[in-house]
């Protein structure tokens, strides 16, 4: 069933449970998490980047979103991840996305305060909702890319917030986007989510909390993948995330390494095979796995 962001958020945030935000570039992809979502019983979110949709375009990703949504058994939010061009957030709000995300971390504090409120104001006059993001994460994956980490000031997200009238906040607290999150091991800073989850008690997003799974790196690896020193945002710090406010964790990195996974591993096996479905389909499975493994640690299961 077709939900927005704001409505499945207010049920985590209340029962103290994160719902899972999975990025999709294909049908392969979205079937994959909607069969997980339904198999746990769980609300997610399905969501685009602005590479997504330059890849596979707008008008395409958006109906075929909608269209499973609406034949899924479990509330499915569609949802445009780390929105920048502002006329292409619009056109999402437009033509059926039920949330969007305006990523104006990389300006000034007040340029991203008006353009927020912009983009809060399109939105809410259709009923879709508003992700934001304050402070920045760092690393690089698909569009998105910084340099450096900034963490979120709490005192500044309330004023941010109460200006700006956004349904949700993705704060910054020691995550980075990518495969290659950390030299060492990763300590999110929980002290400083505790604050902020205080001082707004509203819906707060994880960005950059891949896993990483090693099993999944160590089989694409075994079928010719070759790979860096990949480290991902331990379970144990995803627990303590979401026992400690966080609503809605982003996951794109372990979905590709599973496809690749799956893909590499019946290309390696079956040196006939020619027949896409029968490469992607256990790229669906491999993905299928990870998604519902994600559930489970966020606690959303069961609670579509």
């Amino acid at each position: 069933m077709l939900a927005n962001l704001k409505s499945v958020l207010a049920k985590a945030n209340k029962k103290n449970y994160a719902v899972g935000a999975f990025n999709i570039n294909d049908l392969e992809i979205l079937e994959a998490i909607i069969s997980a979502a339904e198999k746990q019983k769980s609300p997610v979110i399905v969501q685009t980047t602005e590479g997504a949709i330059e890849y596979a375009g707008v008008e395409e990703l958006c109906a075929m979103m909608r269209t499973a949504a609406k034949m899924a058994k479990v509330p499915v939010v569609i949802h445009l991840d780390h929105g920048k061009d502002l006329k292409l957030i619009k056109k999402c709000i437009d033509i059926g996305y039920t949330s969007v995300m305006f990523d104006g971390s990389h300006y000034d504090y007040e340029t991203n305060v008006k353009l927020t409120k912009k983009v809060v104001g399109w939105a809410h006059k259709k009923g879709v909702s508003v992700e934001a993001e304050l402070g920045t994460i760092g690393g690089a994956e698909d569009k998105v890319s910084s340099r450096q980490i900034i963490l979120t000031d709490p005192k500044v997200a309330v004023d941010f917030v109460k200006r700006t009238g956004v349904d949700a906040l993705a704060i910054a607290i020691g995550t980075s986007h990518g495969a290659y999150k950390f030299a060492g091991k990763a300590k999110l800073d929980i002290k400083r989510l505790k604050e902020i989850k205080k001082k707004l008690n509203m819906p707060l997003v994880l960005h950059g909390a891949s896993g990483v799974p090693k099993e999944i790196v160590k089989k694409a690896t075994k079928y010719g993948g070759k790979f860096g020193a990949m480290e991902g945002v331990p379970e144990s710090q995803i627990k303590l995330a979401v026992k400690n406010g966080i609503n809605k964790i982003n996951t794109d990195t372990d979905l590709r390494l599973a496809f690749t996974a799956g893909v590499r591993e019946v290309l390696s096996k079956e040196k006939g095979v020619f027949d896409p479905r029968k490469i992607l389909g256990p790229a669906k499975v491999e993905i299928q796995k990870v998604v519902e493994h994600r559930m489970k640690l966020f606690g959303s299961s069961g609670k579509g």
